[in-house]
């Protein structure tokens, strides 16, 4: 397991500590290393069936307190980037309750591990705090798998599509009034309180500082981020781009280390290093 986190530019505290961060370029790349070692094309999937929700911290908690499935959703939208601003969840309600997820600051065909995983645990979240097995009306995907994906397929109880325009899950429309089994009001404001705190917190970081950190983020698995390189991406010059960071308290070399340590969560939550390691050695299969 060593050699692979090396190889992928990650450190064994980020992938075994929960609360660590995890940049999402070196998640991929580490996720992938993994899949390879173990022969299991379906990590990220498998990873998302096995686990524990609970693992997914506040945000789980605030979704399963809610008092129907669409507000649920609507407050997982409005909260998903306080624990990964590498992704984005976008609602879309009507005659299908639509579930869309899209990259920010990551090359999206670099990935198939991470999306499939964020899908899964979305298919399963639906069921699991509304306690119905929810059918799918259609679950696609941006990358291609060459003959389709039989297992995930069974568990989605339809066909999955590849090579999609949009990552997406979709319901009835319907199923935004399903009651959510463990709703609690009084938790329920408790929580969300928290979020909006958390929220308040991130959207006080400016929208050019965020981009700075989306912009550097791609880079760093390649080589040292420079100023330069990132400047002429935003039109300005090197000393503009400093000046524009040190006027809302940051600095050039702190916003490399943030997009280098990351925020998003880790797909290895209950799984750490060890389990991975017994796996490699062994030369399992996956799932």
């Amino acid at each position: 397991m060593a050699p692979l986190i090396v190889k992928a530019g990650v450190t064994r505290r980020q992938v075994e500590e929960v609360g660590v961060g995890l940049a999402a370029e070196g998640q991929i790349k580490l996720v992938g290393l993994i899949a390879d070692a173990l022969q299991d094309d379906l990590l990220g999937f498998h990873l998302a069936r096995d686990a524990d929700l609970r693992e997914i911290g506040l945000l789980y908690y605030v979704l399963n307190s809610s008092d129907r499935l669409g507000d649920a959703l609507r407050r997982a939208e409005r909260y998903c980037a306080i624990i990964n601003e590498g992704v984005r969840l976008r609602v879309r309600e009507g005659k299908e309750l639509a579930l869309a997820l899209t990259y920010v600051g990551v090359e999206r065909l670099s990935d198939r591990h991470q999306i499939e995983a964020w899908v899964t645990f979305l298919v399963r979240i639906c069921r699991q705090i509304t306690n119905r097995h929810l059918m799918p009306c259609r679950v696609s995907f941006i990358h291609r798998r060459e003959g389709g994906c039989p297992e995930m397929d069974a568990l989605m109880g339809h066909e999955v599509t590849f090579g999609a325009d949009v990552d997406e899950v979709t319901f009835l429309g319907t199923a935004q009034e399903l009651p959510v089994l463990g709703a609690d009001p009084y938790l329920n404001r408790l929580l969300v309180k928290y979020c909006e705190e958390a929220r308040s917190h991130h959207a006080a970081i400016s929208s050019f500082r965020v981009s700075v950190e989306n912009a550097i983020a791609p880079i760093l698995p390649h080589g040292k981020a420079r100023a330069p390189e990132i400047a002429a991406q935003f039109g300005v010059s090197p000393r503009t781009l400093m000046r524009r960071l040190a006027a809302e308290g940051a600095h050039f070399l702190d916003r490399a280390r943030q997009a280098a340590s990351g925020s998003c969560p880790t797909l290895f939550a209950g799984q750490g290093p060890a389990h991975f390691q017994n796996r490699v050695d062994a030369g399992l299969p996956g799932g």
